[in-house]
């Protein structure tokens, strides 16, 4: 299997051990999935099964990001706690994946399960001179890892302007440098606290995902991605913090998926350009919109129309009005060889789709897919 690794901007061999260990970074669970979520979590489902199909056993952990700005904003907005909003969000969200027929992930952990490991990190980040303390906050300073900026390779005048639309204030005067990051930083009056032995407060984002990935998975894992958005500064910052405390690797293969558009921008929550999984699954079978989402190569940026949704369920109509052979090969063979090319799930259909032509079986390989006939 070759996969593209974007720190080394390049189609490389994904060769794991046995058991292969998977992060992806999860939702901020204050608003129902979108087509945004469904494209990045089909992906890492995708690889799943190839990779069950392969012998190995994937032990994949997607976490919930259940305490940070977003989601407190959104609680104060609806006066509810925000951990009865992360909750209801949760559930929606899972029943989404499960209806798209996503397998189970090994572990889904949330955030503020693992104050205590974030903690420790916190110290030891500060113990090795890697953060330092400033107006109530920890900081991390970049400064002191030299491999800052190896994930993803954009200039500090890009790093900048990403930070800023990201959250990251680099204009905080708390900081000594302006792509400083924080790590721990005091709660606002109506804001959920913990003591630490610098101040009560509240972790920063990026910390979460560090303790909570070495947590589940140990110092380095295999293979960690999500959105392309994440490349930074999420990501960069969560490898600056982990290797600086652990001294070793935290990431062998970092995989991201393109962004899905809406009327020419990202769907986000913050523009509000959003379609949901749940209303579509009104309208449509799971199945077709599964394969709708397909149909785009995982790292290439594309725009929703719903032309796809029609498509697609011709698509799966085709397949289903073909021979059913489940004994046989039955494509099998061909989306194995397309997955193992850079998870190349478009190649996999368009063999699927000649095979059904010819009036032969798809069963084996669609079901490699997800996408029951």
């Amino acid at each position: 299997m070759r996969l593209y690794d974007t720190a080394r901007q390049a189609v490389v061999p994904f060769e794991p051990g046995p058991v292969v260990t998977m992060y992806t970074c999860g939702i901020t669970p204050y608003d129902a999935a979108h087509l945004g979520h469904a494209s990045v979590y089909l992906t890492f489902d995708v690889l799943l099964r190839r990779l069950n199909d392969l012998g190995h056993t994937p032990r994949i952990v997607r976490n919930v990001t259940d305490v940070d700005d977003d989601i407190l904003r959104r609680a104060r907005e609806l006066g509810v706690h925000y951990l009865d909003l992360a909750a209801e969000e949760m559930a929606r969200f899972d029943a989404d994946m499960s209806a798209l027929g996503l397998l189970p992930v090994t572990s889904e952990p949330r955030a503020t399960s693992a104050i205590p490991e974030i903690l420790s990190l916190i110290g030891r980040a500060l113990d090795t001179g890697h953060a330092y303390r400033s107006e109530g906050g920890v900081y991390f300073d970049v400064a002191t890892f030299p491999g800052w900026g190896k994930i993803s390779h954009f200039s500090e005048s890009e790093m900048l302007r990403l930070a800023a639309e990201n959250g990251g204030r680099p204009d905080d005067p708390a900081k000594r440098h302006p792509l400083d990051f924080v790590l721990w930083q005091p709660s606002l009056p109506d804001e959920p606290a913990w003591e630490s032995r610098w101040g009560p407060g509240r972790p920063g984002w990026h910390i979460e995902c560090s303790a909570l990935a070495m947590r589940e998975l140990g110092t380095t894992v295999d293979l960690h991605g999500g959105g392309r958005d994440l490349v930074f500064p999420h990501h960069e910052c969560e490898t600056a913090q982990s290797e600086s405390v652990t001294g070793h690797q935290f990431v062998r293969h970092w995989l991201h998926t393109g962004l899905v558009g809406l009327g020419g921008e990202k769907m986000s929550k913050s523009r509000g350009n959003l379609v949901f999984v749940g209303d579509l699954l009104k309208e449509w079978e799971a199945a077709a919109l599964r394969l709708a989402l397909l149909e785009h190569h995982y790292r290439n940026d594309w725009e929703w129309t719903g032309d796809d949704l029609a498509v697609a369920a011709e698509r799966l109509e085709r397949w289903r009005r073909a021979p059913r052979f489940p004994e046989r090969e039955s494509g099998l063979e061909e989306v194995r060889d397309r997955l193992d090319d850079d998870l190349d799930a478009p190649g996999a259909l368009a063999a699927l789709d000649a095979r059904a032509r010819a009036g032969e079986s798809v069963t084996r390989g669609s079901a490699l897919l997800g996408v029951p006939l």
